[in-house]
This record gives C-alpha cells, structure tokens and sequence, in this order.
C-alpha cells in the first residue's frame, strides 16, 4: 500500500456520487486544516486499487463494499467502515474535530452513529448536492 498511497491513512469513497465528493472536500478543507502530520488520502473507488487494497486488508476492501459505505483504511492495515470511518477521520483530525470522532466511536454512541449514517447512505441522492447517479444500487 505505501507504495500506491501516502504512508497514512487513506479513505475510500464514491466518486460518482455528488453528495459523497462534496463531504471528502468538505473534509479535506476542515478538519484537515488542523493537521500537523501528512494526514490523510481521499480516492474515488473508481480510481483506486482495489485489487492492492484488498490484497493489503486481507480482502477488508471490496468495489460493492466502498460503493456502499466510505472506508478508512489505516497504514496497520485497519479497516473502518460508515459511521466508524468518519469517526477515525475527525479523530486524525485533531481539535474540537478529534473530539467528535470520539465520541461517535464511543460503545454507546456508535450503534446510533451506524444507524445514522446507513439512513443518510440510503439517501444521500437527496441530501443537499446529491443527484439521482448518488443513489445506492440495489443489492441482488
């Protein structure tokens, strides 16, 4: 993975998606800015190995399972998914952002986090900046 991707974590999203691309250059300009590190690495799906991400994870990554919920995917191999992904970007984040992060990754909190994020993936063609190719396929 090093080799293809920055030394730090990377997150896997959808690229066709509007609603998604807007949230990762939503984050790449907050939270990020508080960085002091190199950070972190945001590729579309589409334009990923997944082939190496998944040979890298123990087959963690997959093109359905990114088409469905963003990952992060961490240099120890690690990989998050949904609410839990954002968790570990914000908590990277630093700041007021690295608090949040923890506390969507707290016992407690983290099954309304999941919860949350699989009504706002389930919709997000019309969340604000959505379009219908947003829209999640349906599963066979």
């Amino acid at each position: 993975m090093t080799s293809a991707y920055a030394p730090g974590p990377v997150l896997v999203f959808d690229g066709d998606c509007a609603f998604c691309s807007s949230c990762v250059r939503w984050a790449e300009r907050y939270p990020r800015q508080s960085l002091s590190s190199a950070g972190w690495d945001a590729v579309a799906y589409q334009f990923a190995d997944l082939a190496a991400l998944a040979e890298f994870t123990g087959g963690e990554v997959s093109a359905e399972r990114a088409s469905r919920e963003v990952l992060w995917i961490t240099p120890d191999r690690r990989v998050y998914g949904g609410a839990q992904a954002v968790a570990r970007l914000l908590m990277r984040s630093g700041g007021l952002w690295a608090w949040a992060g923890g506390v969507l990754a707290l016992a407690p909190v983290r099954p309304v986090a999941d919860v949350v994020y699989r009504w706002i993936a389930r919709n997000r063609d019309r969340m604000p900046g959505g379009t219908p190719a947003c829209a999640l396929p349906r599963r066979s």
